[in-house]
């Protein structure tokens, strides 16, 4: 799908081409002594060609300035591989065309960790303006709010405040307590996410509410579950699981499971690209009509020493950025000490 900005260079170019066309016929009419315009058809073809050189300029100027915003984009997503204490987290977005209207974002919020999921109406340079907007409204009421309902809740107000130019957008929203293991959530319209217990049964995260920028005064819910070693937590885009085949077939939510399954065990980074390799060889020769968008939380198993296993320390992936490795905060105590 085009934007309206690279549709017009296109239409543009276009009609060039057409007007470059008929100008070469009156040059062959006149030179076999038909009648042809009064100015010299070799001038008539030369400013054609002029004009159509400066569109194919500023076309490739507009390309770049795509490829540079959509680079940006892929820095506003990270960290895109992180440890936290037990947990291994890694997310991955494959855009359809340049700029995406999917996004993750992975944030510290004191001694917890912010997860976020969101799939914005619209594709190319409207949806990617608006991602920086609505990530940073995010980051601002997840600072506000512990509840995730309250903090999706106040995004959804602010958002409708301009009913006339804010998108539609799913989001999943979520905060992991590394003390308790707990993991609270509210789900706005996005696909459920999947949590794959250790035991290999299947859990939905569905409380929530409904899609952000549609209701002002929409209620929200929050929900909470608690991930033991070895579960798994997948957050996806709904182009994940609608990808097509060459015979109309969605991927499917059982397939998406399956390919987890497939690689149980692995880490974060490992099943992510495991996961997403899945769906490409299913679709096969058939192009993703929609961006597909991952983010795979594994808290790693704990061995008879206590400490984390060491198979999860691999996530090494090509064309990956470092790992990070970061500390979880423990909350502060509060009141004062007896004396």
């Amino acid at each position: 799908m085009m934007t309206s900005t690279e549709g017009m260079q296109d239409l543009k170019q276009s009609a060039l081409g057409n007007r470059l066309v008929r100008e070469t016929k009156r040059e062959g009419n006149a030179s076999q002594g038909l009648p042809a315009a009064t100015r010299s058809p070799a001038s008539g073809i030369q400013a054609v060609k002029q004009e159509l050189d400066a569109v194919r300029r500023e076309q490739a100027k507009l390309q770049q300035a795509i490829y540079e915003a959509a680079q940006i984009q892929r820095k506003l997503c990270a960290p895109r591989a992180l440890v936290w204490g037990e947990f291994e987290i890694a997310g991955e977005i494959f855009p359809v065309r340049h700029l995406s209207g999917d996004f993750f974002k992975v944030m510290e919020l004191d001694s917890a960790l912010g997860l976020t999921v969101g799939d914005i109406a619209g594709k190319g340079l409207s949806a990617g303006i608006w991602q920086a907007h609505l990530m940073g409204l995010i980051r601002r009421c997840a600072r506000t709010h512990s509840d995730p309902a309250a903090a999706v809740a106040q995004v959804n107000a602010e958002l409708c405040q301009d009913q006339d130019e804010a998108p539609i957008a799913a989001l999943f929203f979520a905060r992991l307590d590394p003390h308790e293991n707990e993991l609270v959530y509210c789900n706005a319209g996005l696909p459920a996410p999947l949590l794959l217990r250790h035991n290999k049964t299947v859990e939905r995260l569905e409380k929530g509410g409904p899609m952000l920028g549609a209701v002002q005064e929409a209620a929200y819910g929050t929900g909470s579950v608690r991930l033991n070693p070895g579960d798994m937590l997948l957050a996806y885009s709904d182009g994940l699981t609608e990808c097509r085949n060459s015979e109309g077939e969605e991927f499917e939510m059982e397939r998406l499971s399956a390919a987890v399954n497939a690689v149980g065990g692995a880490c974060a980074n490992q099943v992510l690209f495991s996961t997403l390799g899945a769906v490409l060889d299913f679709a096969d020769a058939c192009s993703p009509e929609d961006d597909l968008t991952l983010l795979v939380v594994r808290r790693r198993e704990i061995t008879m020493t206590g400490r984390p296993s060491s198979r999860s320390k691999d996530f090494s992936a090509p064309h990956r950025e470092s790992t990070s490795v970061v500390r979880p905060k423990r909350p502060e105590r509060r009141g004062n000490r007896s004396k």
